[in-house]
């Protein structure tokens, strides 16, 4: 397969082009590919190169993740399907005089590309904890969707008979009608049949469970399986986890969108790890050890005498484990002093002589910690 184009590229638009320049770019180009206008060879997979290129761009959240992500990672989350669909190709070819045409030509029209009856998508937000983001875990999740009617097993007909063919479209699910366009041209239109209403069968007694759709219903337990290093609001898709199509075609996709709780501990920056040690001024002055947690457990951080407050002691490989990489972010350890809010008798003296011995002009120091 060859390797795609850059979208902003096919369209020859910058890659800060405005949402009109976009528009205004794909009208141009595809008055010159349309093939009902343009018979070369190459014309029909330039029409659909930068109809494809349209839908994304003109998209915001798809823009952005193409822009972030580039061909490769885009792809992966998204198919053919998913990139058409919400773009409005409608109104532009009304526009231009071609009518619905995009739904003809991308629904069968042109060429033989085949809009695939595909089910529906099904979003699912999934909340989960630091640690099961750091170890990577197996989630087990119940979702409403749409599956095959056991009683007449997904044909929407009563147990004991069958659907018939419909006798307009022989089965096709499509009948032809021919219209002449604005340019003058004739054109072969393809569209639903409006007896069976696309489905290609017609049914005398539907099923009573379903009643006629061969679907129904229910809620189904499926299990995700969380990879470690995962991060907050990365998508999961679980392929032929959505709604069943009608008229048995491909069912959608169930899309895991992963939420990490915040921690009482831990704050996440990427793969590194951030934490708040709260030591006392002579363990400051002085130095000292001290325990710290980690996801692991705890660790001993060796604190310089003369550390200052704001100064940050890293562990190094103690962060998160790199989603779909190898190692492992840091843990960043940020001091902090504890001031008590009530002092003894004792400590109050200790304190006041210790403030005499202290060079009085301290206060006045530039402090070595910047924000």
């Amino acid at each position: 397969m060859a390797e795609k184009r850059d979208y902003y590229e096919v369209l020859g638009v910058p890659k800060d082009a405005t949402k009109d320049q976009i528009k205004d770019a794909y009208r141009k180009l595809a008055l010159q590919y349309h093939p009902d206008r343009n018979k070369d060879p190459g014309a029909e997979e330039k029409f659909k190169e930068i109809s494809e290129a349209y839908a994304v761009l003109s998209d915001d959240q798809k823009r952005q993740q193409y822009d972030q992500l580039g061909h490769a990672g885009f792809d992966q989350r998204y198919t053919s399907e998913d990139i058409f669909r919400g773009a409005d190709f409608e109104t532009i070819f009304r526009d231009m005089g071609f009518g619905d045409l995009f739904r003809t030509f991308f629904g069968g029209g042109f060429g033989g590309y085949q809009r695939n009856n595909k089910g529906q998508d099904i979003a699912y937000d999934l909340e989960i904890t630091l640690e099961e983001a750091a170890k990577g875990t197996e989630k087990e999740i119940e979702i409403p969707r749409t599956e095959k009617c056991e009683t007449c097993h997904g044909t929407g007909a009563a147990p004991g008979t069958q659907p018939k063919i419909c006798p307009r479209c022989h089965g096709t699910g499509q009948v032809e009608n021919v219209n002449r366009t604005a340019f003058g041209m004739y054109m072969r239109m393809v569209t639903a049949c409006p007896t069976c209403k696309g489905k290609g069968t017609l049914i005398d007694i539907p099923c009573s469970t379903c009643h006629g759709t061969g679907l129904v219903r229910k809620r189904r337990k499926i299990a995700v399986k969380i990879p470690m290093g995962i991060d907050e609001g990365y998508q999961l898709r679980l392929r032929g986890e959505g709604e069943t199509a009608p008229n048995g075609g491909e069912p959608g996709d169930l899309y895991v969108l992963v939420h990490i709780k915040p921690h009482k501990l831990f704050l996440r920056e990427g793969d590194d790890l951030w934490y708040v040690a709260l030591i006392s001024f002579p363990q400051a002055a002085l130095g000292a050890e001290i325990s710290v947690p980690t996801l692991e457990g705890q660790a001993t951080v060796k604190v310089r005498a003369g550390t200052q407050v704001g100064e940050v002691i890293t562990l190094r490989g103690k962060g998160m484990p790199r989603f779909r990489g190898y190692g492992r972010g840091d843990l960043l350890v940020r001091i902090g002093i504890s001031v008590p809010e009530r002092l003894t008798n004792q400590q109050r003296a200790l304190l006041e002589q210790l403030a005499k011995e202290l060079n009085p002009d301290a206060s006045s120091k530039k402090s070595k910690f910047r924000l």
